[in-house]
Formats: C-alpha cells, sequence, structure tokens
C-alpha cells in the first residue's frame, strides 16, 4: 500500500500557483509577441509586478521561463496523443493512428502560439536543453510503438519502397539506441517518416500554407492521414 501523499503547505501551494499565473502570462506574451518577444520584464508587468526581480526565483531567466513552456507544451501534445491513443484501445494500430493524428491537428488548431513554440521556427539565441528531449520524443515514439505493434501482428504492410541504404542505417543509430523495442531500421524509417509527414501537414495548416486552397482544412487533413498510413503500411490499401 502506498503512502499518503504529504499534505502541501500554504507556502508550497503559493509558489505553484505564482508559478502557474507566469506561466499563463508569457503564454499570452507568446500569443502576443512569439517567442522573440518573451521576457521577464513583460510577464512581470502582465501579472501585476512592479519589476522582475521576484520572478528569478521562480526562473532564473528567460531561458528557463521559455524552456518550461516548451516542456508544458511537448507534455501537453504529449498527454493529448496518449488519451486519443487510449480512447481507441482495442482497435488496430491503423485505427488509433488516425485518432493519435486527429488529436494532435486539434491541439495545434487550438494552441497555434505553443505548437509554434515547439514545431516552428527555432528561437534566436535559445538552445534547448536535455531537460526537452523526454517530453519532445513522447509523440514520436508513440508513434513508433503503433507501427511497432502492427508489425508484430503482421498487419505493417508498406508499399514498394528501397530499403535504407548503410548510411541510412548508420544515421538512425541515435535513435535505434534510445528506442523501447527492438525493430528493423525500415521500420523505424515508416514510424519517422509518419511523425514527419503528420506534423509537416498540420504545421502548413497551422502557419497558413494552404488557407487559400483548401476550403475544408479537417476533411482534408482526414483525407491526408489515411493516404500517409496507407502508404507508410499502418493502414491496409483500398480494395481495388
Amino acid at each position: 500500500m502506498s503512502a499518503t501523499p504529504k499534505p502541501l503547505t500554504a507556502r508550497e501551494r503559493a509558489r505553484i500557483e505564482f508559478t502557474r499565473d507566469i506561466k499563463e502570462a508569457a503564454r499570452r506574451q507568446l500569443a502576443e509577441h512569439g517567442p522573440d518577444g518573451l521576457s521577464l520584464r513583460g510577464v512581470a508587468r502582465d501579472i501585476g509586478l512592479v519589476s522582475a526581480s521576484a520572478l528569478y526565483r521562480y526562473f532564473p531567466g528567460r531561458d528557463a521561463l521559455l524552456t518550461a513552456l516548451i516542456t508544458d507544451s511537448y507534455d501537453s501534445l504529449g498527454d493529448a496523443a496518449d488519451a486519443a491513443v487510449a480512447a481507441a484501445a482495442g482497435r488496430d494500430p491503423g485505427e488509433r493512428w488516425l485518432a493519435l493524428c486527429h488529436a494532435v491537428r486539434d491541439w495545434a488548431v487550438a494552441r497555434p502560439h505553443e505548437y509554434a513554440l515547439i514545431y516552428g521556427s527555432p528561437v534566436p539565441g535559445y538552445a534547448a536543453p536535455a531537460d526537452t528531449t523526454g517530453p519532445g520524443t513522447r509523440l514520436p515514439f508513440l508513434i513508433g510503438g503503433l507501427f511497432a505493434e502492427a508489425a508484430a501482428a503482421g498487419g505493417w504492410r508498406p508499399g514498394p519502397a528501397p530499403a535504407a541504404p548503410e548510411d541510412a542505417r548508420q544515421a538512425l543509430q541515435p535513435l535505434l539506441a534510445r528506442l523501447p523495442w527492438e525493430a528493423p531500421a525500415d521500420l523505424v524509417v515508416a514510424g519517422l517518416s509518419a511523425w514527419t509527414y503528420l506534423c509537416g501537414a498540420v504545421s502548413f495548416e497551422v502557419f497558413g500554407h494552404r488557407s487559400a486552397i483548401v476550403t475544408e482544412p479537417r476533411a482534408y487533413f482526414d483525407h491526408e492521414i489515411r493516404r500517409i498510413g496507407t502508404l507508410l503500411g499502418i493502414l491496409p490499401a483500398p480494395a481495388a
């Protein structure tokens, strides 16, 4: 039996609430000015502080605050994807791939500035620390797990494609070493391509690159991810 968690002190609760206020103000700054315009001074002003000095006890600088926002966004997106896959439990991996894709799109459309923070242009002068790697790999590992599950069940049926050459396999070694399962390089390439194509499709919509040529974005997206899933072998090809 697990021990009962120790109740938070008033100071601990206040710190949690103030940290939340800081992050909410920072997200408003992101929406209005983008990552380049994020500053502790602006956040302090937004939450009614005379100076930013009080914030340094919570975040030692802009980069620390930016890292917290990035981590939160990755985790929020990962939670949405996880929930969609869990809600489709019992269905085959291809159907869960579709559920995951729609959850990613819905999250990004509802939170475009947070999506831009993690999948948009790099923030000048900012280098993401290793702390963001775990949250940042949740989505691709979840996708890869679906492809691995499909392959294990005999349901991965990729179309004609060149096998990964040796130099490509060597390029994948850092990823292969981190996978929680063993998988052939071609399967890993398929999962990595699925993540790339999914985020590419979402990015084109969120950043308005095809707003003038796609009038029903959700319907088109649904067709697009089905097509991608079929080409990469996690969905069966339609009957002739």
